[in-house]
């Protein structure tokens, strides 16, 4: 099974702290008692589990640069989670991309959407605004959403440079991190397809091109 997530204005609850996750839970219009949002925080961080069993899903997770820039739950608790979210990134199974702000309008603006991949193949969509949700599994329906997702992924910082992103906000350093440009962006992609094609070539013994060192 294969998750792939974009998520507009909240970390997904599958990779949230429980403190990012109570200060989540604790708001919204909807909430009919005190004792809902912990009986929630329960049930959300009892799903986090599946990251960790033997059938554990591939998940993939474009951020939206807001979520990184909102402070939920205090400075503590947002850098905790951020920590979180370097932690999750280095499981083989588990990718982390961060779609910047300079990246503009794009299809998924109202709201946040998930893409699931069955054991059989098949793909089901869910989007969900503030309050609400929707299941689509009508094959045209689910094919346009995929579509709209990857090509987040491909707007989306690479992962490398993602994590970057997130580690510089973490240590509070965000206001003067510059977000690499389109060109710098690809620049850096093509030198990682460059190193992993020499770590092939050496692998099979064949030969490493010479590069003029750097001045």
């Amino acid at each position: 099974m294969a998750i792939g997530q974009y998520v507009a204005h909240v970390v997904p609850g599958l990779l949230q702290t429980e403190e990012y996750a109570r200060a989540v839970l604790s708001v919204g219009v909807t909430l009919s008692s005190e004792l809902q949002p912990e009986e929630r925080l329960s049930a959300r961080m009892g799903r986090q589990t599946r990251l960790s069993s033997d059938d554990r899903p591939v998940l993939r997770v474009v951020l939206d640069e807001a979520v990184l820039r909102r402070p939920v739950g205090g400075p503590a608790v947002m850098r905790a989670q951020l920590k979180r979210l370097l932690d999750a990134a280095s499981e083989r199974h588990i990718t982390v991309q961060v779609l910047p702000f300079d990246q503009g309008e794009h299809d998924v603006m109202g709201g946040s959407l998930t893409i699931l991949t069955l054991l059989d193949g098949s793909d089901v969509a869910y989007t969900e605004g503030a309050h609400c949700g929707q299941l689509i599994e009508e094959t045209d329906e689910v094919r346009t959403f995929a579509l709209a997702y990857h090509q987040l992924t491909a707007a989306a910082l690479p992962p490398l440079m993602s994590l970057e992103m997130i580690r510089s906000v973490m240590e509070e350093n965000h206001r003067g991190a510059k977000v690499p440009s389109r060109s710098e962006r690809r620049r850096v992609a093509q030198e990682q397809l460059q190193q992993s094609g020499r770590r092939g070539l050496r692998g099979s013994g064949g030969r490493i091109p010479w590069r003029r060192p750097r001045p």
